[in-house]
């Protein structure tokens, strides 16, 4: 559900803190990979260690003495939702304006996740004008809440202000990463294909799909509708399509069953295929066997010439200067194409790493530093999402 998701949860000073741990527990079996950030006061509720245990992460409780220089920040960058729960009175009035004293609401003011808050405390708190005021700015401003509930307090008290339950919480989470049904649609293909010679051997190339992998993940963590069509068998994030084929013929029929607003072609889809693949394994005794090839669907240009086209990007996988690269951009008639020379240290197939040159319908290039794929991707989103959504 939440696959490869990074969720922050924050945990206030509430008697039903507690509840957070097993919160914290449904996150992670859920798929995320979850951090948390403590109060000083809630670890009076509840300690650090239960949350180290949980997630695999021990917690941060203070903007002081970590060995992060500013780890407000830099979590606030990480993670793609915060929750808050439980969400004190206190907590609350601070988001709400803009008071960053301390470790929690510096985090909230400091990201632009979406910030779910879970309220937890006595009807008379909750009650009170200052509490609703707050309430009401932070919803306004994009806070969703869940909760609070009515039914048992602390002290033996009854009334509103409960804790919302954890697993109430989490379907509250998962809407919010959930992409809405108006998020633009997207196609990404990834791997290198598997054309067979017989059942044993094929023609293939050594991409491990690793860049197309990373950038259907940031697609999803865009909210985006992403559906992955790929070679490989490498995991996703929650909320990404995966089809999974092996050859060009399979990518084109996938692809070919897909209406989407944004194309990326990540794929290295083979040329050429054996024309005749043989039915029994060939035998080296039976002496040395000619194959022929014929050509593969062009997958690319099958997506181009489409009467309803979307935004396009191609990947272009080359030995030694751009020419080629522009070339092809030019002959596809693509809306953006992606260079890499694959002979490069750090830039070929398998890495974890990726040296590109952006190059426009124009044919303008635009070099990149290298840079790790994951960064890739999320340059490149910023660059699709300006060109084809107008969004900065």
């Amino acid at each position: 559900m939440l696959k490869g998701r990074r969720v922050l949860l924050a945990v206030t000073g509430g008697v039903a803190a507690y509840k957070s741990a097993y919160l914290a527990r449904r996150l992670v079996e859920a798929g995320a990979e979850v951090r948390v950030i403590l109060s000083e006061s809630a670890i009076e509720f509840i300690g650090p260690q239960t949350f180290a245990a949980i997630t695999g992460y021990q917690p941060i409780t203070s903007l002081f003495g970590d060995e992060s220089v500013s780890p407000h920040t830099e979590l606030a960058r990480w993670c793609e939702a915060v929750v808050v729960a439980p969400a004190t009175a206190s907590t609350i009035g601070k988001i709400a304006n803009g008071i960053s004293s301390d470790l929690i609401p510096a985090t909230l003011i400091a990201t632009q996740a979406p910030v779910l808050i879970v309220p937890a405390m006595h009807t008379e708190m909750w009650e009170n004008p200052a509490t609703q005021e707050n309430i009401e700015w932070l919803t306004a401003n994009g806070y969703q809440l869940v909760g609070p509930e009515s039914g048992d307090l602390a002290g033996g008290d009854v009334g509103m202000g409960r804790v919302a339950e954890p697993e109430t919480v989490l379907d509250a989470l998962l809407k919010i990463l959930t992409p809405a049904e108006d998020a633009p649609h997207v196609l990404v293909t990834a791997g290198g294909t598997k054309e067979p010679i017989d059942p044993v051997r094929y023609i293939g190339n050594r991409s491990s799909g690793k860049m197309g992998h990373a950038i259907a993940d940031e697609g999803a963590r865009r909210f985006m509708n992403v559906t992955l069509v790929t070679t490989s068998d490498l995991p996703v994030v929650g909320g990404v399509n995966v089809i999974r084929v092996e050859t060009a013929q399979e990518m084109a029929d996938a692809v070919a069953e897909l209406g989407v607003d944004i194309a990326i072609m990540a794929a290295a889809v083979a040329d050429f295929r054996p024309a005749s693949p043989k039915d029994q394994k060939l035998s080296r005794s039976e002496g040395t066997t000619a194959i022929e090839l014929e050509s593969t669907p062009d997958v690319l240009a099958g997506v181009v010439a489409r009467e309803e086209r979307p935004f396009v990007v191609g990947f272009s996988a080359e030995t030694g200067g751009t020419e080629r690269a522009v070339e092809k951009a030019r002959q596809k008639q693509v809306d953006l194409m992606v260079y890499n020379d694959v002979t490069e240290a750090g830039s070929g197939f398998g890495t974890d790493t990726n040296r590109v040159v952006l190059i426009d319908a124009e044919g303008r290039t635009e070099p990149w530093p290298q840079m790790s794929k994951t960064d890739v991707a999320s340059k490149l989103w910023d660059r699709v999402l300006a060109d084809a959504l107008d969004v900065d």
